[in-house]
């Protein structure tokens, strides 16, 4: 196995530690700082997820570079991605952190587009990732450290950022879920 795809498997395996430290809570003093407290367990989390977001296009990179391209890499790398940010979503809904309409957007337009991807794949056509897909991806990530860490460092100025940055994911994630569905409606058969 190459190293792209040792880090691709890092990734998902930093799923369930992730997942972990936000969902079980350790009998340690949170830190605060007046209004404003955190877990260990949060900070913990937001470091792991920081690590595992920050692989994404590095193991790609790696791959291109060395041209050691996979069918594995290419199956791990965008599953690796979809069980990360569902598996942080889900648990910051469970947590009252997310509302649940945010997290079924973002996760039903990731099953959605993947369900597009596949029927492109059995015609032997490839759907490439659009600017916006990558905007979605960047929004995202930031929405989740923010969440993941309390709105720090914007809580200090009364400013609700994570409020603010997880709308505006749901509605870039629409909008691009929707552009990959026009830009492919060739893709979709008229009736089966």
């Amino acid at each position: 196995m190459n190293l792209a795809n040792r880090i691709t498997l890092a990734r998902i395996f930093l799923v369930p530690i992730i997942v972990f430290f936000l969902l079980v809570r350790l009998d340690i003093e949170p830190i605060v700082f007046g209004e404003f407290q955190i877990t260990y367990n949060q900070i913990i989390a937001a470091l792991i997820f920081i690590i595992a977001a920050s692989t994404d296009g590095l193991d790609g990179y790696i791959a291109r570079k060395n041209k050691q391209v996979t069918n594995l890499g290419k199956l791990l790398d965008p599953l690796a991605d979809k069980l990360l940010v569902a598996a942080v979503l889900i648990s910051l809904v469970q947590m009252n952190k997310l509302d649940a309409v945010i997290a079924i957007i973002i996760i039903s337009r990731e099953f959605a587009v993947t369900g597009l991807r596949q029927v492109a794949l059995l015609d032997g056509k490839v759907v490439a990732a659009s600017n916006w897909g990558k905007w979605k991806t960047g929004v995202q990530i930031t929405m989740i450290i923010a969440l993941l860490l309390n709105n720090f460092p914007f809580a200090f100025i009364d400013v609700r950022f994570d409020l603010i940055s997880s709308w505006l994911a749901a509605l870039i994630t629409l909008y691009s879920g929707i552009d990959y569905f026009i830009k492919n409606k060739n893709l979709i058969p008229a009736s089966e």
